[in-house]
């Protein structure tokens, strides 16, 4: 090859720079490295001549080309030899400094090249550059900067000649006016300082270790005296910044003596720029290089500079810090560096100036004060070990600020302060102090300042706490500080927010103590009197963990420090609290706060006290405890709920002491300091009387009745002082307090020691407490918490009463009284509206007093009974949206009135005191407000529910109230209201089986079909009228069955029958009189037993009670209870027999009348009926009548065709007869849509549509299906074809407007789209025919969709034939022969159809099974040249099809088969080819099961065959043919043939691997398995795993990285084949697929870049070179990139 031909490839890469897309430009540029790597002289040649001969090349492009050269001299610098770099300087130069003006990239480019070769040949380098730099001229600016450069990339090799060039440029700095030159003079000086630096400091290592510093102390002094007096005052901010940034690596070059003598004016000259300058990192760094060699230099004019050097910096720190601005950041850590500087050598200055600064009035400048100070604590520790005094008291005053942000620098630098000893002196407790302030500071009083810059609400209490941990688990020496120090901050109130840190921490030194020893552990309460006392310490843990996640969870951190300072609070607590407090950590792990009962933790915590005394067992202990919680009480105001608790703690520890003076004392004390209260509070100190009455009731009663007499109740007697001022209103409160004391003392002490004392003590004093008398009148208060108190009070007193073991003896006298009372309260709230929890406290006491002695008056009862009903019923539902504590009241008062009528009702449990239960209840059971009736069915459920949980039957007596409770409660049960139609059910239920109770039956007696009606609940629920109303049918089926079966107890039922079977058989009567329907014999005359034995069996009181109930349902509110009253006395009337038969006419003319005017159930049930009589006689004639109803039909209509699918013989006529009708007449008439259309249109013919329609009404009904059996083969074929006749075909003009007309005023359920309505046949047919999987798989499938339109209906034929053969198998035979007879059809449509059926049969063992193949293969190669390709193109699928049907049959029918997928192959008829690709198709399924024999003649065939259709247009048969390729391949493996068939496989492979990047995906899928199957054939094992690896399905495909692969093992293993795959690729390049396109010069450069130097001659690079230099002009920018990246491989053949 000719070194010309790298020349003429890189000329063509050059020529295509100027490409406009930058990728393209990009890959030129990389195709030229890669030339470079296999010749760079020639491409450095090409690349020099290029840019020399194009002159008016433009300058990006230029710039493209000499990041070309950089990059190949980089990479063979070393093979470079002077000359080439001498020519490539030469060109650099050249390039770099032809345009004067600057045009950086341009000449950043040619500088990039200088410094390259400069790595090298420095000397060349230097001697061009400096034959450009010359004393006298001004240089371009950048060969100043490519000194610069080249001095920062190669420091050893450019010091050496900075003497000279410093000589050099000095003269020039005074020549240059403008700024560019000199900021470019200002870079260099900056880059030769830091490289000399560089130099000094590895002089070691260096190639002249002679050089010095001070031997260019006299160039930098000059230099410096110009940049400093000169240049640094100019204008533009550029060269300012320049400037400063040189002066920073210069100052340590300068004399030592002269840097003394320039301080004074350098300092504040680099600090004046802070003032002109929004981004100052620069002057902060060159400022610290300044300090830093000041200082080494020992200057001692440094001094007088600090005030001005401090302040400048100290404004800089108080800049505020943005997150998104990186510069301010790098700014304040070079100031911080500097601040580090002056701090080593000026402490006391730096102090000075900084402590003062703590009182500033601005935030910023007390930030960035904290922040300086923060960094040299510690930065300069040494410096600022013996100032620690000074620094600890100018913290003092931050300590008093408020911002946030001063907080937190606060809290930072107390943390440095830690680390460095700072704390341990006097003054450090006060910093301590401060973080746990601020560990202590809710988030919600955190609120930002006014400066929108401030932090976040809750950052500074989060860096505390941090902070506090930290330092108490990793600062060693910082335990003797906060130990026991922290200890103080527990009982505080205002440290209440700080406790969760506090404890972790007094958790963690507690722990590091107990490693030391116990008594270094154990603290004292007499070794610092701040300390708090165990007690105190015991009882603040022990509240505040009553509500434990709140602050962070200080409930589990309160329970940890208590263990952990066992030792503390007693010696004997130890070994009991480590068994008693895990087990509560447990239970706060297992919950939430949303989940904890605060009920149950609170009883836990009681118990941990309980225990905790127990193993005391001290009373003054005790004693001491019960102290400190009193003493505590008055901390806990504002927060009712620990102080509820801290109560239950007192009550507690005073049950445990057994001193009496002090138990007394305590009481005392509490009932003299309880003011007004929360009602939490409240309840605390009843709690607390309650608790402590257990162990001291007579000590409680009497400290309760000393208080009473107190002059705390004593004032005037005047009648106008009960309207007294606001003191008042506390004496009402204080009065319920006391009663709610006594309540508990009632609840809680010895139910013998109680009992005597009720009426004698407590309730006396409880009522003297709630009235007074004034002027000989009583009166009561008004006031609801003292109300609230009496009420809870006598609740609580009744229970215990209740409870005690003599409650059936006691005769409680003060009942009548205390429940009038209640009465009173009760009547005395609002009725609309439930706000207070009186009414459910004041029930709840009555359910309690009504179970006591002596009965109440039957009067008083009923009264009682009323108020409370309407008292809760008539209350209104709250608004959605509501609190859920409105919801949680109603809920509670709702069962407090479900217990106390079913404790008015336990006094008299008979069929009487039940019904007048329940007749308090009808009104509202039968309300017009749905709340009131769910209400009201709720409660009588329970009631019916209590009433057999405690039935007692001593002998077989009747329920003779049945027929009117069954009479109210059955018809609800289609109630509007979900709930109520629930609850009617359970009173149904439960009325059934009292029934069996009253009957005999055992009380675990289980009714089968009465067990039922409890899984019908859940659809009483659905909100849709139709399901529910289904559900209510199927209530009336199940408690209307004709036997009964039990599943325990005895079975008298065949014996006694049931009258509670009255109500449930009326709900049957809302099938429709489905017993009528079904015919004698059958489960017809089953299901009219149940009926019968109520007409026999249930009195005729009870008969018309029912009756009568049931017609007064009839006017019920609700038409769905009315509408199920009608059903239901239907039924009944219906059981009557003879009478119901007399009125079958009549009846049958009302429901037609009311057809016009109502869709009511009942009414359609009995319209059914009638026509089924009537087509029972007179079949022929209602069908035919039926036929002429308008179409579409109307409602009505329907429900009349449905009613004649009730029994078998008469359905099979009125199929049979629509049949006939449906095949009599043509199923369309062609007609001319418009008169100038050129197609005719199609228009159903009208009786085979109406004949449709009503075929799917008659087969809609599941009692239609044994009929449909019967004519299975018949419906389905006959329904079949109709839907292929009916696709496309359009209504008549006149219904097309009916249609439209209906359309728009009420949208009809069902379509009348004569397609459609036959689509809807079809399905109803194969569901009454058994084959719902079959409609179910297609609907799946979106089959059914598919039959309707044009371009679905061969693929839904096919899913039919599919679902058929899976699940309709044994149906198949007489389905085919009626298919078979139809093939032969005058109907193209209708063939196709039938034609695509069968051949999908073929698709499915089930034909041989059948034995169905034979005939099945006859009957479609019959049609093998009918005139219609679609058939003959099924036929080819269908023979096909065996293949997966029947594999074994495939060999013996081999020759038939493939003789007719051949001459598919070969069918010329077809103009789209869609035969011909059928025919691949199937004989890609074929293949494989074929018998060598046949397949060897014909593989050659084959191949020459479909190899056109490789690049068809068509994505099909491309995919089909190569996918058809593969499987001759896999045919050819191990047969004997792959010699034969080698060259198919190599004149395949560039289009099989080109077109994996076809832009179909089905096509890439198929060139990979085409091409997996070739591997063998090429018999090259590692060429066939790579394919394997590459290629296998499901991975995904990196098309380069495989190419590679391939074409790397393809010119190792088949050098040979090189020129005929780069020749087929040629064709390529002219592909209309851009990603071909794109694909095909990427493989030539594959196999160019893997083939060996003897093989060259095998390519013709002319034309190669010729059509890739074509393609970088295409355009598709990806295909121009391939064409450029193979070019550049071409020059491997150089």
């Amino acid at each position: 090859m000719t070194e010309s031909y790298v020349r003429k490839l890189a000329a063509i890469l050059l020529d295509a720079v100027t490409d406009k897309d930058p990728l393209v430009q990009e890959q030129v540029c990389s195709a030229l490295c890669a030339l470079g790597e296999a010749a760079p002289e020639e491409v450095l040649g090409a690349c020099e001549e290029c840019l020399r001969q194009r002159e008016k090349l433009a300058h990006p492009y230029r710039t493209m080309i000499l990041r070309a050269v950089e990059v190949v001299v980089s990479s063979h610098i070393g093979e470079l030899d002077k000359a080439q770099a001498r020519a490539v300087t030469l060109l650099a130069s050249s390039e770099m400094t032809r345009a004067k003006e600057l045009v950086c990239d341009w000449q950043r480019a040619a500088s990039d090249v200088l410094v390259a070769v400069g790595k090298r040949f420095v000397g060349t380098v230097m001697e061009e550059l400096l034959s450009k730099f010359q004393p006298g001229a001004l240089p371009h600016c950048f060969v100043v900067r490519t000194l610069a450069n080249l001095a920062a990339s190669n420091v050893f090799g450019m010091v050496p000649f900075l003497m000279s060039i410093l000589s050099t440029m000095l003269p020039m700095l005074g020549m240059a006016k403008h700024d560019a030159a000199r900021v470019a003079f200002c870079g260099a000086l900056q880059h030769f300082s830091e490289s000399i630096l560089e130099y000094l400091a590895d002089l070691d290592q260096a190639p002249d270790p002679t050089v010095r510093k001070d031997t260019f102390a006299t160039d930098m002094l000059s230099a410096y005296d110009i940049l400093f007096n000169h240049w640094l005052q100019s204008r533009e901010a550029k060269l300012r910044l320049a400037v400063v940034e040189a002066l920073g690596p210069m100052s340590h070059l300068l004399p030592g003596e002269k840097l003394e003598e320039q301080l004074p004016k350098l300092l504040p000259g680099v600090l004046a720029l802070y003032k002109k300058h929004a981004e100052t990192v620069h002057v902060s760094k060159s400022l610290g290089q300044i300090l830093e060699a000041a200082v080494s230099v020992g200057s001692r004019t440094l001094e007088p500079q600090l005030d001005s050097l401090l302040a400048a910096l100290h404004a800089q720190i108080c800049v505020p810090v943005e997150s998104s601005s990186p510069l301010v950041v790098s700014n304040q850590k070079e100031v911080l560096r500097c601040f580090t500087v002056l701090a080593r050598c000026a402490p006391d200055r730096l102090l000075a100036f900084l402590l003062p600064k703590l009182d500033a009035s601005n935030e910023r400048t007390r930030v960035g004060t904290l922040q300086v100070v923060r960094h040299v604590i510690n930065s300069a520790a040494s410096q600022m070990e013996v100032k620690k005094p000074f620094i600890l008291s100018a913290m003092r005053l931050p300590l008093l600020d408020t911002n946030t942000k001063v907080k937190r620098a606060v809290v930072q630098v107390i943390s440095a302060m830690a680390h460095h000893g700072y704390l341990e002196q006097p003054g450090g407790e006060a910093m301590v102090e401060y973080v746990v302030q601020q560990c202590a500071l809710p988030p919600e009083t955190e609120t930002l300042g006014p400066d929108s810059e401030d932090l976040p609400a809750d950052s500074v209490r989060a860096v505390s706490i941090n902070t506090l941990y930290l330092v108490s688990t990793t600062v060693d020496r910082m335990s003797d500080v906060l130990w026991p120090y922290l200890l103080a901050f527990l009982t505080p109130v205002r440290f209440t927010g700080a406790l969760t840190p506090l404890c972790r921490s007094l958790v963690h030194l507690a722990q590091k103590r107990q490693e030391v020893g116990a008594e270094a552990f154990l603290v004292r309460s007499n070794s610092n009197v701040t300390l708090p006392s165990p007690y105190a310490v015991t009882t603040r843990l022990l509240t505040v963990s009553s509500r434990p996640y709140a602050g962070d969870g200080r409930g589990a951190a309160s329970l940890r420090l208590l263990n952990a300072l066992h030792q503390s609070i007693h010696p004997l607590l130890g070994q009991r609290w480590a068994a008693t407090i895990p087990p509560l950590l447990e239970h706060l792990d297992e919950f939430t706060e949303e989940t904890l009962s605060q009920k149950e933790w609170e009883e836990k915590l009681l118990a941990f006290l309980r225990d905790t005394l127990a193993v005391v067992s001290d009373n003054t202990w005790a004693c001491q405890l019960s102290l400190e919680m009193c003493k505590q009480l008055p901390c806990y105001n504002g927060l009712p709920q620990e102080k509820n608790f801290l109560y239950q703690c007192v009550g507690t520890a005073l049950g445990a002491a057994s001193s009496k003076d002090v138990v007394r004392k305590q009481l005392r004390e509490l009932l003299a300091t309880a003011g007004p209260q929360e009602e939490a509070e409240r309840e605390g100190l009843a709690c607390c009387f309650g608790i402590c009455a257990i162990s001291h009731l007579d000590d409680v009663l009497a400290q309760l009745g000393d208080f009473m007499r107190s002059d705390v109740f004593r004032k005037s007697t005047g009648i106008f002082n009960i309207f007294k001022e606001r003191s008042e209103t506390e004496l009402e409160k204080l009065k319920g307090t006391v009663i709610l004391c006594y309540g508990h003392v009632a609840a809680r002490a010895p139910r013998e020691l109680v009992l005597p004392k009720v009426e004698s003590d407590l309730l006396p004093n409880m009522s003297r407490y709630f009235s007074t008398k004034v002027l000989g009148i009583k009166v009561e208060t008004k006031d609801p918490v003292l109300k609230l108190c009496l009420v809870q009070s006598v609740c609580m007193a009744s229970q215990a009463i209740c409870g005690s073991a003599q409650a059936g003896s006691f005769h409680f006298s003060r009942k009548p009284e205390l429940v009038a009372q209640m009465m009173e309260f009760i009547k005395a709230e609002p009725q609309d509206s439930l706000r207070t929890p009186i009414r459910k406290k004041a029930m709840l006491a009555c359910t309690y007093l009504v179970s006591l002695e002596p009965a109440l008056e039957e009067q008083v009862r009923a009264d009682l009974t009323r108020s409370c009903l309407h008292s809760v019923l008539s209350v209104l539902p709250d608004p959605e949206g509501e609190c859920d504590h409105q919801e949680s009241l109603y809920l509670d008062t709702m069962h407090a009135l479900e217990d106390l009528l079913s404790s008015l009702l336990r006094r008299n449990m008979t069929p009487q005191g039940l019904q007048i239960m329940v007749e308090h209840l009808s009104p509202w059971i039968k309300s017009p407000r749905g709340h009131e009736r769910m209400r009201a069915l709720g409660l009588s459920a329970c009631l019916l529910q209590y009433f057999l949980d405690h039935l007692r039957v001593g002998a077989l007596v009747p329920f003779h109230n049945l027929g009117l409770l069954i009479g109210l409660f059955a018809p609800r049960c289609a109630d509007l209201w979900p709930a109520t139609r629930q609850e009617a059910v359970s009173c149904v239920f439960t009325l059934l089986y009292l029934q069996l109770g009253y009957e005999g039956f055992a009380r675990d007696y289980r009714d089968d079909a009465v067990e039922r009606l409890l899984t019908l609940k859940d659809g009483l629920v659905h909100p849709d009228p139709d399901v529910l109303f289904h559900t209510c049918r199927s209530i009336g089926q199940v408690t209307s069955g004709s036997s009964r079966t039990g599943r325990r107890g005895r079975t008298v039922w065949g014996r006694h029958g049931g009258s509670e079977q009255l109500g449930p058989c009326v709900l049957r009567a809302a099938q429709g009189a489905g017993a009528g329907r079904r015919g004698a014999g059958g489960r017809g005359a089953e299901a009219g037993v149940p009926q019968k034995i109520i007409a026999k069996r249930l009195p005729p009181e009870q008969l018309i009670s029912l009756l009568l109930t049931m017609f007064e349902g009839l006017g019920d509110p609700d038409k769905n209870c009315s509408r199920a009253a009608t059903v239901m006395i239907n039924c009944l009337l219906k059981e009557r027999g003879n009478v119901l038969l007399e009125k079958v006419p009549e009846l049958v003319s009302v429901l037609r009348s009311k057809l016009r005017d109502t869709r009511e159930e009942d009414i359609l049930q009995a319209a059914q009926h009638s026509m089924y009589l009537l087509a029972s006689q007179h079949c022929a004639a209602v069908v035919a009548s039926l036929l002429g109803s308008p179409l579409p039909f109307d409602s009505h209509t329907c429900t009349l065709w449905r009613a004649l699918a009730v029994e078998p013989g008469l359905t099979t006529q009125v199929l049979g007869l629509l049949l006939d009708k449906m095949s009599r007449d043509v199923p369309f008439k062609e007609t001319r849509t418009f008169l100038l259309s050129s197609s005719p249109g199609r228009e159903a013919t009208l009786l085979p549509l109406a004949a449709t329609c009503a075929l799917y009404e008659v087969m809609s009904v599941p009692a239609s299906g044994p009929a449909v059996l019967g004519l299975y083969p018949q419906l389905f074929a006959a329904l079949l074809l109709r839907v292929s006749c009916t696709v496309g075909v359009v209504l008549p003009r006149t219904l097309q407007a009916k249609e439209r007309r209906s359309a728009a005023s009420a949208p009809a359920p069902r379509t009348l789209e004569p397609c459609s309505s036959a689509v809807e046949a079809l399905q109803a047919m194969l569901l009454r025919g058994g084959s719902e999987d079959v409609v179910q798989r297609m609907e799946l499938e979106g089959g059914w969709q598919l039959l309707r339109t044009s371009a679905g209906h061969e693929e839904g034929v096919a899913r039919l034939a599919s679902a058929m053969a899976k699940f309709a198998g044994p149906r198949l035979p007489l389905v085919m022969t009626a298919l078979v007879c139809t093939q032969g059809s005058t109907y193209e449509i209708q063939r196709v159809t039938s034609t695509g059926f069968l051949a999908e049969l073929l698709n499915s063992n089930v034909v041989n099974d059948l034995m169905l193949l034979e005939s099945l293969l006859d009957s479609l190669v019959a049609r093998q040249k009918d005139p219609c390709a679609s058939v003959r193109r099924l036929v080819l699928r269908g023979l096909a099809n065996i293949a997966s049907g029947s594999p074994d049959k495939v060999q013996a029918h081999g020759p038939q088969v493939l003789t007719a997928v051949l001459g598919g192959l070969d069918d010329r008829d077809d103009p789209h080819s869609l035969v011909a690709l059928e025919a691949m198709v199937g004989l890609v399924r074929l293949l494989d099961l074929m018998e060598p024999q046949d397949l060897q003649p014909v593989l050659l065939h084959v191949a020459i065959r479909i190899r056109p259709f490789f690049d068809s247009e068509k994505p099909e048969l491309r995919a089909a043919s190569v996918r058809l390729f593969g499987h001759l391949n896999k045919a050819c493996h191990g047969g004997g043939c792959e010699d034969v068939f080698l060259e198919q496989v190599a004149g395949g492979l560039v289009p099989l691997l080109l077109h994996l990047q076809d832009p179909q995906a089905a096509v890439s899928s198929a060139c990979r398995f085409a091409l997996c199957m070739s591997g063998p054939n090429l018999k090259c094992e590692e060429l066939t795993a790579a394919l394997q690896k590459h290629l296998r399905e499901g991975r995904g495909l990196h098309f380069g990285e495989f190419l590679n692969c391939a074409c790397k093992l393809l010119m190792h293993h088949f050098p040979d084949l090189l020129g005929r795959l780069v020749s087929t690729s040629l064709f390529y390049f002219k592909s209309s697929w851009e990603d071909v396109r794109a694909a095909a010069p990427m493989l030539t450069g594959f196999l160019v870049l893997h083939a060996e130097a003897e093989h060259r001659p095998q390519v013709d690079l002319e034309p190669l070179t010729a059509a890739l230099q074509l393609l970088l002009k295409d355009p598709a920018p990806l295909v121009r990139v391939k064409a450029a990246e193979t070019l550049g491989r071409l020059g491997k053949f150089a």
